[in-house]
Formats: C-alpha cells, structure tokens, sequence
C-alpha cells in the first residue's frame, strides 16, 4: 500500500505540494492527474525518497522508501526514461540492478523478453534507443526485483499504440496478481481505462479523488440547443447554473424538467435533453482543473 499523509513541499516561498492525502491500494491501479506544475512529480519522487517533504508523511509498505533493506525488490520505481546511463546497453543496466539487488542473472533476460527487447536490442547503447525504448527498459528495471509497488512517472511518453496497449495489459495485470500501481500520465484515454481509482492534483492540492465510477458519475442534466448562448442565458437568467459539456452541450445539477421549463419559457428550442450519463474524464479533468491550466493549453500538453 502507499500512503501520504498532509504531505507539503516548499521551495522557497513557492509551495509545490499543498497538504496533501491519498492511499494506493493493492490490487488497484491508481492514476494520477494534474496540469504542468501540479505537484504530481514532486510527490512521487517524495515516495521515493528523492526529495524530503516540509512536513507530512508519505511511505510505502507501511515503511519510508529509504528505510527498506533493498528496496528494489519492494518497490518499483521509473519516474524519468531518460536518466539511464546512456553509454551503457540496455542488458548491462539491468544485470547491473540484478547484481546490485542479488537476484539471478536470469532475471535479466525474463526482463526483456517481458518488455519486448530483443537479444539485437539489449546490445545497443542506452543513447542509440528510442524514448519508447527507454520506457520499456525503464519497466524492465523497475519490475526486475519483483516489487509490491509500482510507482511510474509518464510511462507510456514515447510509446506506439501497440506499445501503450501492451503496457495497459501489463499494468493491469500485475494489480490483479495483487500489486498495488501508482500511475501518473497525460494520457488520459489511457487512464480512463486502466485506472481503478482516480486523484486529480491542481496547484500543488488535491482537487478530487475517488473511484472511477465515482468521479465520471454525474448527476443532473445534460442539455443542448442550436443557440447555445441563448440557451447559456435562459438558464442563467432562471437561477440554473451550467457548465460545459461536450458536443457543445451544457451540463446542470438541475432536473431534466427544471431545464425544460426554463428553455421553454425563453422559446429557446432544444436539441436534446436528458439526465446526465456521467462525464468523460478529459471533460471531468478540466472542470476540476480549469484554474490551474495555462493559456490555450489542450489537453495533449497536460504533463507532470
């Protein structure tokens, strides 16, 4: 399990990490959400043990991560593709980590042929592989000791479908064997189906947290109208408040028939009408996080 507690981090007079508290547990996959500078990042290199927090707790295993007697078999750890040696092939690094945690060196190649590296590629310098090589050496590495807990920064940055499909399947079964996955990525597709718990962070808080069923539950109305402004003022003039919604549709906490009659009464003509099925995640993530994006920001950019 992993635990943070009222977790804060300053830098300076800037607070990356604002109080706070969520649990992963086992056999879940957790995925983290937030905009650039949210504090997801600094959180999970926290957890690590990278970075000491101003005050709060976070461990994993019940434990500190610098306090675990190697640690590589209890938690696994890939928070940057790209800090491998880059003089060394991708074999040498990970009989390296097997070496250093006492494991066989048959691990090594268990490891490989998992990720899909071939023999020809395991040879190659670190800095001749792609970025969605360097991920797949990274979860090599980080599933090597065979740990309780992932911990994974932007996994899939770099990966091909076929490679982010591979990657899904691999996450999720190793929370079904019991593992407990602590996910981050601007991938949010990919969140929506793996994921079986969600946190969103914005401005260093957590700003949601729950079940995915919890969380893209929505309850309400959903309601669309060719003019859209007219609709937006008939509903604001009648005391509803909407948000955004999709296919330019708006969304209200409001019943169906409150919605209707306030339409009706401004001669606004509607398209469509019904209750809320519940929000997608890339519309649930920017309503909860609509203070904390930069300025045209799309959605593609929202990284750790």
């Amino acid at each position: 399990m992993i635990k943070v507690e009222n977790l804060s981090k300053m830098y300076g007079g800037f607070k990356a990490v604002d109080d706070v508290s969520f649990e992963c547990r086992p056999g879940t996959v957790t995925g983290f959400l937030g905009p650039n500078g949210a504090g997801k990042s600094t959180t999970m290199r926290i957890l690590a043990g990278l970075t000491i927090a101003t005050s709060g707790d976070a461990v994993v295993g019940g434990v500190h991560y610098r306090d675990i007697p190697n640690p590589g078999t209890q938690v696994g750890v890939l928070l940057d593709a790209s800090a491998q040696h880059a003089g060394r092939t991708g074999r040498e690094v990970l009989t390296l980590s097997a070496i250093t945690m006492g494991l066989p060196l048959t691990r090594v190649d268990e490891m490989l042929k998992l990720v899909s590296l071939t023999p020809e590629e395991s040879k190659r310098r670190v800095r001749n592989y792609s970025l969605g090589m360097r991920q797949r050496l990274g979860i090599a590495n980080s599933l090597l000791g065979d740990p309780k807990i992932l911990i994974l920064d932007e996994p899939a940055n770099g990966l091909d479908p076929a490679g982010i499909h591979w990657m899904r399947s691999l996450l999720r079964e190793y929370a079904n064997r019991g593992g407990t996955v602590l996910l981050s990525s601007h991938l949010l597709h990919e969140i929506e189906v793996i994921a079986d718990e969600i946190i969103v962070i914005g401005h260093g808080k957590i700003v949601a947290q729950g079940t995915k069923a919890e969380l893209l539950h929505t309850a309400g109305t959903f309601v669309k109208a060719g003019d859209h402004s007219a609709l937006a003022n008939a509903l604001t003039s009648a005391g509803i408040a909407t948000l955004p919604s999709g296919d330019g549709g708006l969304r209200s906490e409001a019943t169906p028939e409150e919605v209707g009659r306030a339409a009706a009464a401004a001669g606004v003509a509607l398209i469509e009408l019904r209750p809320a099925e519940g929000a997608g995640l890339e519309e649930m993530f920017l309503e909860l996080t609509g203070d904390t994006q930069r300025e045209a920001q799309t959605i593609e950019g929202v990284t750790a």
